[in-house]
Protein backbone atom coordinates (compact mmCIF):
# COMPACT_ATOMS: atom_id res chain seq x y z
CA UNK A 1 0.00 0.00 0.00
CA UNK A 2 1.30 3.45 -0.88
CA UNK A 3 1.74 5.46 2.31
CA UNK A 4 2.51 9.09 1.48
CA UNK A 5 2.59 10.30 5.07
CA UNK A 6 5.11 13.14 4.84
CA UNK A 7 4.00 16.29 6.58
CA UNK A 8 5.82 19.61 6.59
CA UNK A 9 8.22 19.64 9.56
CA UNK A 10 7.84 15.90 10.18
CA UNK A 11 9.70 14.42 7.20
CA UNK A 12 11.32 15.58 3.97
CA UNK A 13 9.07 15.93 0.95
CA UNK A 14 8.92 13.12 -1.60
CA UNK A 15 10.65 13.95 -4.91
CA UNK A 16 8.05 14.25 -7.62
CA UNK A 17 10.10 12.01 -9.88
CA UNK A 18 9.55 9.12 -7.45
CA UNK A 19 5.74 9.40 -7.66
CA UNK A 20 3.93 7.20 -10.17
CA UNK A 21 1.59 8.80 -12.71
CA UNK A 22 -1.32 7.14 -10.88
CA UNK A 23 -0.27 8.83 -7.64
CA UNK A 24 0.15 12.18 -9.37
CA UNK A 25 -3.30 11.84 -10.96
CA UNK A 26 -4.79 11.05 -7.55
CA UNK A 27 -3.14 14.17 -6.06
CA UNK A 28 -4.45 16.40 -8.86
CA UNK A 29 -7.99 14.99 -8.63
CA UNK A 30 -8.07 15.28 -4.83
CA UNK A 31 -6.85 18.89 -5.07
CA UNK A 32 -9.54 19.79 -7.64
CA UNK A 33 -12.26 18.10 -5.58
CA UNK A 34 -11.11 19.89 -2.43
CA UNK A 35 -11.40 23.21 -4.28
CA UNK A 36 -15.06 22.39 -4.97
CA UNK A 37 -14.77 21.93 -8.75
CA UNK A 38 -16.68 19.23 -10.60
CA UNK A 39 -14.55 16.53 -12.21
CA UNK A 40 -16.39 14.44 -14.86
CA UNK A 41 -14.57 11.23 -14.00
CA UNK A 42 -17.39 9.13 -15.48
CA UNK A 43 -16.04 10.10 -18.92
CA UNK A 44 -12.93 7.99 -18.23
CA UNK A 45 -12.77 4.30 -19.20
CA UNK A 46 -14.00 2.06 -16.39
CA UNK A 47 -10.55 0.55 -15.68
CA UNK A 48 -9.04 4.02 -15.23
CA UNK A 49 -11.87 5.00 -12.89
CA UNK A 50 -11.10 1.90 -10.80
CA UNK A 51 -7.36 2.61 -10.73
CA UNK A 52 -7.92 6.22 -9.70
CA UNK A 53 -10.36 5.22 -6.97
CA UNK A 54 -7.90 2.63 -5.64
CA UNK A 55 -5.07 5.21 -5.59
CA UNK A 56 -7.25 7.68 -3.69
CA UNK A 57 -8.09 4.96 -1.18
CA UNK A 58 -4.44 3.96 -0.64
CA UNK A 59 -2.94 7.43 -0.14
CA UNK A 60 -2.99 9.30 3.16
CA UNK A 61 -1.10 12.63 3.34
CA UNK A 62 1.47 14.61 1.36
CA UNK A 63 3.19 17.85 2.30
CA UNK A 64 2.50 21.19 0.64
CA UNK A 65 5.81 21.25 -1.22
CA UNK A 66 5.06 17.92 -2.93
CA UNK A 67 1.50 18.99 -3.71
CA UNK A 68 2.67 22.27 -5.28
CA UNK A 69 5.30 20.45 -7.33
CA UNK A 70 2.74 17.97 -8.70
CA UNK A 71 0.19 20.68 -9.49
CA UNK A 72 2.90 22.80 -11.20
CA UNK A 73 4.00 19.84 -13.32
CA UNK A 74 0.36 19.14 -14.24
CA UNK A 75 -0.22 22.79 -15.23
CA UNK A 76 2.93 22.80 -17.37
CA UNK A 77 1.76 19.65 -19.18
CA UNK A 78 -1.62 21.27 -19.89
CA UNK A 79 0.08 24.42 -21.24
CA UNK A 80 2.19 22.33 -23.60
CA UNK A 81 -0.83 20.61 -25.19
CA UNK A 82 -1.79 22.14 -28.52
CA UNK A 83 -4.79 19.97 -29.40
CA UNK A 84 -6.54 17.02 -27.82
CA UNK A 85 -8.47 14.35 -29.73
CA UNK A 86 -11.28 11.96 -28.71
CA UNK A 87 -8.96 8.96 -28.72
CA UNK A 88 -11.37 6.43 -30.24
CA UNK A 89 -14.05 6.07 -32.91
CA UNK A 90 -16.87 6.41 -30.39
CA UNK A 91 -15.52 9.74 -29.17
CA UNK A 92 -14.91 10.92 -32.74
CA UNK A 93 -18.50 10.07 -33.71
CA UNK A 94 -19.75 12.03 -30.73
CA UNK A 95 -17.56 15.03 -31.62
CA UNK A 96 -18.77 14.99 -35.23
CA UNK A 97 -22.42 14.41 -34.38
CA UNK A 98 -24.54 16.53 -36.71
CA UNK A 99 -21.54 17.38 -38.89
CA UNK A 100 -21.31 14.17 -40.87
CA UNK A 101 -24.22 12.41 -42.55
CA UNK A 102 -26.32 9.87 -40.68
CA UNK A 103 -25.39 7.25 -43.28
CA UNK A 104 -21.65 7.79 -42.72
CA UNK A 105 -22.01 7.73 -38.93
CA UNK A 106 -24.06 4.53 -39.06
CA UNK A 107 -21.52 2.83 -41.33
CA UNK A 108 -18.55 3.84 -39.15
CA UNK A 109 -20.35 2.74 -35.98
CA UNK A 110 -21.20 -0.63 -37.51
CA UNK A 111 -17.67 -1.22 -38.86
CA UNK A 112 -16.03 -0.25 -35.55
CA UNK A 113 -18.55 -2.15 -33.45
CA UNK A 114 -19.25 0.82 -31.19
CA UNK A 115 -22.58 2.05 -29.96
CA UNK A 116 -23.76 5.65 -29.79
CA UNK A 117 -22.06 7.01 -26.68
CA UNK A 118 -23.75 9.12 -24.08
CA UNK A 119 -26.57 8.48 -21.68
CA UNK A 120 -29.00 6.14 -23.49
CA UNK A 121 -31.88 7.32 -21.31
CA UNK A 122 -31.38 10.90 -22.43
CA UNK A 123 -31.68 9.77 -26.05
CA UNK A 124 -34.83 7.86 -25.23
CA UNK A 125 -36.33 10.78 -23.30
CA UNK A 126 -35.80 13.02 -26.36
CA UNK A 127 -37.76 10.70 -28.67
CA UNK A 128 -41.09 11.96 -30.03
CA UNK A 129 -44.27 10.58 -28.50
CA UNK A 130 -45.03 8.43 -31.56
CA UNK A 131 -41.65 6.67 -31.26
CA UNK A 132 -42.19 6.00 -27.55
CA UNK A 133 -45.59 4.51 -28.37
CA UNK A 134 -43.86 2.17 -30.84
CA UNK A 135 -41.47 1.03 -28.09
CA UNK A 136 -44.44 0.34 -25.80
CA UNK A 137 -46.06 -1.90 -28.41
CA UNK A 138 -42.81 -3.77 -29.14
CA UNK A 139 -41.43 -4.36 -25.62
CA UNK A 140 -42.58 -6.28 -22.57
CA UNK A 141 -44.60 -4.50 -19.91
CA UNK A 142 -41.68 -4.85 -17.46
CA UNK A 143 -39.25 -3.09 -19.82
CA UNK A 144 -41.83 -0.39 -20.59
CA UNK A 145 -42.39 0.17 -16.84
CA UNK A 146 -38.67 0.86 -16.41
CA UNK A 147 -38.67 3.18 -19.44
CA UNK A 148 -41.66 5.18 -18.19
CA UNK A 149 -40.02 5.44 -14.75
CA UNK A 150 -36.95 7.02 -16.38
CA UNK A 151 -38.93 9.59 -18.41
CA UNK A 152 -39.62 13.12 -17.28
CA UNK A 153 -42.87 13.21 -15.32
CA UNK A 154 -44.71 15.37 -17.86
CA UNK A 155 -43.59 13.25 -20.80
CA UNK A 156 -44.49 10.04 -18.97
CA UNK A 157 -47.95 11.48 -18.31
CA UNK A 158 -48.37 12.39 -22.00
CA UNK A 159 -47.31 8.89 -23.03
CA UNK A 160 -49.65 7.10 -20.62
CA UNK A 161 -52.60 9.32 -21.57
CA UNK A 162 -52.02 8.54 -25.25
CA UNK A 163 -52.20 4.76 -24.71
CA UNK A 164 -55.31 2.57 -24.46
CA UNK A 165 -56.62 2.43 -20.91
CA UNK A 166 -55.86 -1.25 -20.30
CA UNK A 167 -52.25 -0.84 -21.51
CA UNK A 168 -51.71 2.23 -19.30
CA UNK A 169 -53.12 0.36 -16.29
CA UNK A 170 -50.81 -2.63 -16.85
CA UNK A 171 -47.79 -0.32 -17.15
CA UNK A 172 -48.58 1.59 -13.95
CA UNK A 173 -49.10 -1.70 -12.10
CA UNK A 174 -45.76 -2.99 -13.39
CA UNK A 175 -44.12 0.24 -12.17
CA UNK A 176 -45.23 -0.68 -8.64
CA UNK A 177 -42.96 -3.72 -8.84
CA UNK A 178 -39.77 -1.93 -9.97
CA UNK A 179 -38.36 -1.41 -6.46
CA UNK A 180 -36.11 -4.45 -6.80
CA UNK A 181 -34.69 -3.42 -10.19
CA UNK A 182 -30.95 -2.80 -9.87
CA UNK A 183 -29.10 0.16 -11.45
CA UNK A 184 -27.17 -2.31 -13.58
CA UNK A 185 -30.41 -3.74 -14.97
CA UNK A 186 -31.69 -0.24 -15.74
CA UNK A 187 -28.44 0.52 -17.60
CA UNK A 188 -28.71 -2.69 -19.62
CA UNK A 189 -32.31 -1.92 -20.57
CA UNK A 190 -31.34 1.61 -21.63
CA UNK A 191 -28.41 0.34 -23.71
CA UNK A 192 -30.61 -2.30 -25.32
CA UNK A 193 -33.25 0.24 -26.33
CA UNK A 194 -30.57 2.64 -27.59
CA UNK A 195 -28.98 -0.18 -29.62
CA UNK A 196 -32.34 -0.72 -31.31
CA UNK A 197 -32.41 2.96 -32.22
CA UNK A 198 -28.90 2.67 -33.69
CA UNK A 199 -29.96 -0.40 -35.68
CA UNK A 200 -32.74 1.50 -37.44
CA UNK A 201 -31.77 2.55 -40.96
CA UNK A 202 -31.51 6.33 -41.38
CA UNK A 203 -34.47 8.00 -43.06
CA UNK A 204 -34.05 10.29 -46.03
CA UNK A 205 -36.90 12.57 -44.87
CA UNK A 206 -37.46 13.89 -41.35
CA UNK A 207 -41.17 14.65 -41.56
CA UNK A 208 -44.03 12.22 -42.12
CA UNK A 209 -45.28 11.91 -45.73
CA UNK A 210 -48.57 13.62 -44.82
CA UNK A 211 -46.64 16.53 -43.28
CA UNK A 212 -44.48 16.97 -46.37
CA UNK A 213 -47.49 16.93 -48.70
CA UNK A 214 -49.36 19.30 -46.38
CA UNK A 215 -46.43 21.73 -46.33
CA UNK A 216 -46.44 21.84 -50.13
CA UNK A 217 -50.21 22.30 -50.35
CA UNK A 218 -50.03 25.11 -47.78
CA UNK A 219 -48.60 27.39 -50.45
CA UNK A 220 -50.41 25.99 -53.47
CA UNK A 221 -53.32 27.79 -55.09
CA UNK A 222 -56.64 26.98 -53.44
CA UNK A 223 -58.00 25.38 -56.62
CA UNK A 224 -54.92 23.17 -56.97
CA UNK A 225 -55.08 22.20 -53.28
CA UNK A 226 -58.77 21.25 -53.46
CA UNK A 227 -58.29 19.22 -56.64
CA UNK A 228 -55.34 17.26 -55.17
CA UNK A 229 -57.20 16.55 -51.92
CA UNK A 230 -60.21 15.30 -53.86
CA UNK A 231 -57.94 12.97 -55.85
CA UNK A 232 -56.26 11.77 -52.65
CA UNK A 233 -59.68 11.01 -51.15
CA UNK A 234 -60.30 8.61 -54.01
CA UNK A 235 -56.89 6.92 -53.71
CA UNK A 236 -56.38 6.80 -49.93
CA UNK A 237 -58.96 8.53 -47.74
CA UNK A 238 -56.95 7.95 -44.52
CA UNK A 239 -53.84 9.57 -45.97
CA UNK A 240 -55.92 12.44 -47.31
CA UNK A 241 -57.26 13.10 -43.80
CA UNK A 242 -53.71 13.15 -42.38
CA UNK A 243 -52.71 15.63 -45.08
CA UNK A 244 -55.67 17.87 -44.20
CA UNK A 245 -54.53 17.93 -40.57
CA UNK A 246 -51.07 19.07 -41.69
CA UNK A 247 -52.41 21.88 -43.86
CA UNK A 248 -52.51 25.35 -42.37
CA UNK A 249 -53.90 28.09 -44.62
CA UNK A 250 -54.96 31.67 -44.03
CA UNK A 251 -58.55 30.59 -43.39
CA UNK A 252 -57.40 28.35 -40.51
CA UNK A 253 -56.02 31.23 -38.43
CA UNK A 254 -59.12 31.87 -36.23
CA UNK A 255 -59.54 28.17 -35.41
CA UNK A 256 -55.94 27.13 -34.88
CA UNK A 257 -54.16 30.23 -33.61
CA UNK A 258 -54.50 31.60 -30.09
CA UNK A 259 -55.60 35.22 -29.81
CA UNK A 260 -52.69 36.12 -27.52
CA UNK A 261 -50.21 35.14 -30.25
CA UNK A 262 -51.69 37.30 -33.02
CA UNK A 263 -49.56 40.44 -32.30
CA UNK A 264 -46.47 38.38 -33.19
CA UNK A 265 -47.68 38.32 -36.79
CA UNK A 266 -47.31 42.10 -37.02
CA UNK A 267 -43.73 41.76 -35.83
CA UNK A 268 -42.72 39.40 -38.65
CA UNK A 269 -44.94 40.67 -41.50
CA UNK A 270 -44.60 44.24 -42.74
CA UNK A 271 -47.61 46.55 -42.69
CA UNK A 272 -47.78 46.85 -46.48
CA UNK A 273 -48.25 43.06 -46.78
CA UNK A 274 -50.90 43.08 -44.05
CA UNK A 275 -52.73 45.90 -45.82
CA UNK A 276 -52.75 43.82 -49.02
CA UNK A 277 -54.18 40.89 -47.04
CA UNK A 278 -57.06 43.10 -45.84
CA UNK A 279 -57.66 44.62 -49.25
CA UNK A 280 -57.67 41.24 -50.98
CA UNK A 281 -59.92 39.36 -48.56
CA UNK A 282 -63.04 38.68 -50.63
CA UNK A 283 -64.20 35.24 -49.48
CA UNK A 284 -66.08 35.13 -46.19
CA UNK A 285 -63.60 32.70 -44.61
CA UNK A 286 -60.72 35.05 -45.46
CA UNK A 287 -62.65 38.04 -44.10
CA UNK A 288 -63.16 36.11 -40.85
CA UNK A 289 -59.40 35.62 -40.55
CA UNK A 290 -58.78 39.31 -41.23
CA UNK A 291 -61.24 40.32 -38.50
CA UNK A 292 -59.65 37.86 -36.09
CA UNK A 293 -56.24 39.43 -36.68
CA UNK A 294 -57.48 43.03 -36.45
CA UNK A 295 -59.48 42.38 -33.28
CA UNK A 296 -56.44 40.97 -31.49
CA UNK A 297 -53.90 43.70 -32.20
CA UNK A 298 -53.86 47.27 -30.90
CA UNK A 299 -56.75 49.47 -32.07
CA UNK A 300 -54.29 52.03 -33.33
CA UNK A 301 -52.49 49.55 -35.59
CA UNK A 302 -55.77 47.99 -36.73
CA UNK A 303 -57.06 51.40 -37.75
CA UNK A 304 -53.85 52.23 -39.61
CA UNK A 305 -54.01 48.92 -41.51
CA UNK A 306 -57.65 49.48 -42.49
CA UNK A 307 -56.78 52.95 -43.84
CA UNK A 308 -53.82 51.56 -45.78
CA UNK A 309 -56.04 48.84 -47.27
CA UNK A 310 -58.63 51.43 -48.37
CA UNK A 311 -55.92 53.43 -50.11
CA UNK A 312 -54.82 50.34 -52.02
CA UNK A 313 -58.32 49.70 -53.31
CA UNK A 314 -58.97 46.49 -55.21
CA UNK A 315 -55.88 44.35 -55.79
CA UNK A 316 -55.24 41.36 -58.03
CA UNK A 317 -56.04 37.89 -56.66
CA UNK A 318 -52.40 36.84 -57.15
CA UNK A 319 -51.20 39.74 -54.98
CA UNK A 320 -53.77 38.91 -52.33
CA UNK A 321 -52.82 35.22 -52.29
CA UNK A 322 -49.10 36.06 -52.07
CA UNK A 323 -49.75 38.37 -49.11
CA UNK A 324 -51.85 35.73 -47.32
CA UNK A 325 -49.15 33.14 -47.93
CA UNK A 326 -46.62 35.49 -46.34
CA UNK A 327 -48.78 35.61 -43.21
CA UNK A 328 -49.18 31.82 -43.24
CA UNK A 329 -45.40 31.39 -43.61
CA UNK A 330 -44.78 33.71 -40.65
CA UNK A 331 -47.25 31.78 -38.48
CA UNK A 332 -45.67 28.43 -39.45
CA UNK A 333 -42.19 29.78 -38.68
CA UNK A 334 -43.37 30.90 -35.25
CA UNK A 335 -44.86 27.46 -34.62
CA UNK A 336 -41.77 25.61 -35.89
CA UNK A 337 -39.50 27.67 -33.62
CA UNK A 338 -41.70 26.86 -30.62
CA UNK A 339 -42.61 30.50 -30.02
CA UNK A 340 -46.31 29.75 -30.46
CA UNK A 341 -48.44 26.60 -30.44
CA UNK A 342 -51.08 25.88 -33.03
CA UNK A 343 -54.25 24.04 -32.09
CA UNK A 344 -54.26 20.60 -33.71
CA UNK A 345 -57.52 19.87 -35.51
CA UNK A 346 -59.40 16.89 -34.11
CA UNK A 347 -60.80 14.09 -36.21
CA UNK A 348 -64.28 15.51 -35.71
CA UNK A 349 -63.34 18.82 -37.37
CA UNK A 350 -64.52 19.36 -40.88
Amino acid sequence: MTQLTTVSGAAPSIPVARLSRRAKAAIVVQFILKEGADVPLNALPEDLQMQLTQSLGEMRYIDRQTMHAVITEFAEELDSIGLSFPGDIAGALSALDGRISDQTATRLRKEAGVRQIGDPWKRIADLPLARLQAIVSAESIQVVAVMVSKLDVSKAADLLSSLPGDVARRITYAMSMTDAVTPDAVDRIGLSLAAQLDAEPPKAFRGQPSERVGAILNFSRASTRDALLTALDEEDKGFAEEVRKSIFTFSHIPDRMQAIDVPKITRDVDQDTLARVIAGAVAEIDKASVEFILSNISKRMAGALREAAEELGAIKPKESEAAMNAVVRAVRDLADSGEISLVTPSEDDD
